[in-house]
C-alpha cells in the first residue's frame, strides 16, 4: 500500500519527465519534478513562510507572556494559544511544508538506490507512461548523477542552503525584552548552528551521497529562495 499511494505515482511521473526531456537526461527531471511538487503544494510552502513570519513578529508578545505567567504554566499556554487564534498563525502548519518533500526524496532514493537507474521497473508504471527510450544519468554532459564526491555540487548546495537560513534569520526582529544572559547565549548558538552548522551538514551529506541528491538539495533551496522572495514582495 505504501509503494502504490506514495512510490509509484512519483515514480511514474519521475520515469515520464525523463521521456520527454531532450536526450533522456535525467538530471533535468529531477529538476521539472521538485518544482512540480513546489507549485503543487505551493500553499503548503506558503502558510509555512508565513507561519515563521507571523511567530517572529509577535515573539516580543510570546516572551512577555512567558515572563509574566513563568510560573503558571497552564495560563501561560493559554495566553500563548489565544495569542496565535488572535493573530491568525497556525503553528503547526509548517510541518506540513517538510512532510511534502518527503515523497519526492523517497522515490528519488527508490530509483536511484534500490532500482538503480537507469534500469526502470516496468512493472510499477502505469498503462499510459512508456518506459524512456533513453535514460541518462550525466546531467550536463558531465555531471554523473551516480556518483558520490561531487565536491563543486556539495558546495553549491551548502551556499544556498546558507542563503535560505539567513533569509529566515533575517526576519526574526530583536524585541524591547531584555534577555537573560543565558537566553542571549541560547539565542546565538542556535543561531550559529543553523547558519553555519546546516549549511554544513547538507554538505558532508551531499558528498556522501550520489550527485543526484546534490541536485535535487540545490533545486529545493533555489525554489526556496524564490518563494521567500516572492512572498516578502507580496508582503511590501
Amino acid at each position: 500500500m505504501f509503494e502504490t499511494l506514495l512510490i509509484q505515482p512519483i515514480y511514474n511521473v519521475f520515469v515520464y519527465l525523463i521521456g520527454i526531456m531532450p536526450g533522456g537526461d535525467v538530471g533535468f527531471a529531477i529538476i521539472l519534478l521538485t518544482l512540480l511538487m513546489r507549485i503543487l503544494f505551493y500553499p503548503a510552502f506558503t502558510a509555512s513562510i508565513r507561519t515563521q513570519m507571523g511567530m517572529q513578529a509577535i515573539q516580543g508578545d510570546v516572551d512577555e507572556i512567558n515572563t509574566k505567567y513563568k510560573d503558571d504554566p497552564k495560563e501561560r499556554a493559554t495566553r500563548t494559544m489565544a495569542l496565535f487564534k488572535e493573530r491568525n498563525i497556525r503553528p503547526l502548519s509548517g510541518f506540513l511544508a517538510i512532510l511534502v518533500q518527503i515523497p519526492v526524496f523517497i522515490a528519488l532514493y527508490f530509483a536511484f538506490f534500490k532500482e538503480e537507474l537507469p534500469k526502470i521497473v516496468t512493472e510499477l508504471l502505469y498503462s499510459f507512461v512508456p518506459p524512456p527510450e533513453v535514460v541518462n544519468t550525466l546531467f550536463l554532459g558531465f555531471v554523473d548523477l551516480l556518483t558520490p564526491h561531487n565536491i563543486i555540487l556539495s558546495v553549491l548546495v551548502g551556499v544556498l542552503q546558507y542563503g535560505v537560513v539567513w533569509l529566515s534569520l533575517a526576519r526574526v526582529k530583536n524585541t524591547s525584552l531584555k534577555l537573560t544572559p543565558e537566553r542571549e547565549t541560547a539565542q546565538k548558538m542556535q543561531k550559529y548552528l543553523m547558519l553555519y552548522f546546516l549549511p554544513g551538514l547538507m554538505v558532508v551529506v551531499s558528498y556522501s551521497l550520489p550527485a543526484a541528491a546534490g541536485l535535487y538539495f540545490a533545486t529545493t533551496n533555489l525554489l526556496s529562495l524564490g518563494q521567500e522572495w516572492i512572498i516578502r514582495r507580496q508582503k511590501k
